[in-house]
């Protein structure tokens, strides 16, 4: 028997990690520009939350949530201090698309709405539900689901309130910065007819935060700069920074329905030790401003390339898109030592780095890049 490749793997066995680097079996270090599709937040192996999972394991790794785990109780309070969204309850579960799951179940129950609408371009998740909501055809079962869903563009304020005012939606799920599609946000006309338009027809918000979240824009969650109130957040990724642990946060106004909700290893011991060893280091230490500085810097240095014709993102959830293929280059920086990512737009090149990554580590980066990019033999031109 063989695993199932989920992926197309590179070529690379990962033995050992630790901040922001990673070494191969061949004993061949890499600098982590991806984290693992921005799973990896306080950086790895950080010694903190190593220990905290370590102190776990001695005492209860699992029992369900049958029991009381005051645990979960911690957790809730320290998101609550972090994100200063103090007035949501917390439901943990294992995984971003799982997290949707729940939230869109939420949104029908409490609006007796059975549709959703969603946007181009978007990505919530591979299982049944999530997938439905996700702008990507050729991988939604043929089988399709249960639910009813729409998409609209980006960009188009119109077309939401046009939409919305037929009252017929649970609600609108968006991701506070698309990252799959290519690093792209929504504008400021559709962010406040969102604000507008969802309190007037009873319509829920769903704000997927489960890559732009645990301040890796620079604050908790990315939508915090702006003046809206989500009905329910998701989250996933970098609040467990490796450990799979996922949650919703639910505004006090919805009440599920007991029964409603229910998971078999969410909020687990485990997972619990994990998230509040990433939200001690956050609120203990300057990542959030970290990730604010350095994703600044490494912008205004990638702007002056003359192959970057754009850089996109906030924090360090950047999008570069290039005149060359980016998986060519994702290719050349993966030889030399540099791990990336890229996107649905064949031109994006995509960095999701620890948030504790340094000015030195930057600097080895762009000069990585600078190198790749001389030598690179561009085959496509972007449009």
């Amino acid at each position: 028997m063989k695993p199932f490749d989920v992926y197309h793997p590179w070529k690379k066995v990962f033995i050992n990690a630790h901040g922001a680097t990673i070494t191969d079996d061949q004993s061949k270090t890499y600098l982590d520009f991806y984290g693992g599709h921005g799973v990896i937040s306080i950086g790895h192996n950080h010694p903190r939350w190593k220990q905290a999972l370590t102190k776990q394991l001695e005492s209860i790794s699992y029992y369900s949530n049958a029991v009381t785990i005051p645990q979960q109780e911690q957790v809730a309070q320290s998101l609550g201090k972090i994100s200063r969204l103090t007035d949501y309850r917390l439901f943990l579960c294992n995984s971003g698309a799982e997290a949707n799951e729940n939230a869109l179940k939420i949104a029908s129950f409490y609006t007796k709405r059975s549709k959703i609408l969603a946007f181009k371009g978007a990505f919530h998740g591979r299982t049944a539900g999530a997938i439905a909501i996700t702008d990507n055809p050729s991988i939604q079962a043929p089988y399709g689901s249960s639910l009813l869903q729409d998409f609209i563009e980006l960009d188009d304020a119109q077309g939401l309130q046009k939409a919305l005012e037929t009252h017929e939606y649970a609600a609108v799920i968006l991701e506070g910065i698309q990252g799959v599609a290519g690093v792209f946000e929504a504008s400021e006309e559709v962010w406040n007819a969102l604000s507008e338009q969802c309190k007037k027809t009873g319509t829920l918000l769903i704000l997927d935060e489960i890559q732009s979240g645990c301040g890796r824009t620079g604050t908790y969650f990315s939508f915090q700069n702006r003046t809206i109130r989500p009905d329910l957040i998701t989250m996933a990724k970098g609040i467990g920074n490796g450990f799979p642990v996922a949650g919703v946060l639910i505004t006090h106004e919805i009440e599920p329905v007991k029964g409603q909700l229910g998971t078999t290893f969410g909020g687990s011991y485990l997972a619990c030790a994990a998230m509040q060893a990433v939200l001690d280091e956050l609120n203990e230490s300057s990542l959030m401003n970290n990730a604010t500085e350095r994703g600044m810097y490494l912008k205004q240095q990638l702007q002056h390339h003359p192959a970057v014709l754009e850089v996109k993102g906030r924090g360090l959830m950047i999008g570069i898109r290039l005149s060359v293929k980016a998986s060519e280059v994702q290719s050349a920086l993966l030889k030399n030592g540099i791990v990336t990512g890229t996107s649905a737009c064949p031109f994006t090149l995509r960095l999701l780095p620890p948030l504790n990554i340094t000015k030195a580590e930057i600097n080895q980066f762009l000069a990585v890049f600078e190198a790749a990019m001389s030598i690179h033999s561009p085959k496509t031109t972007a449009i």
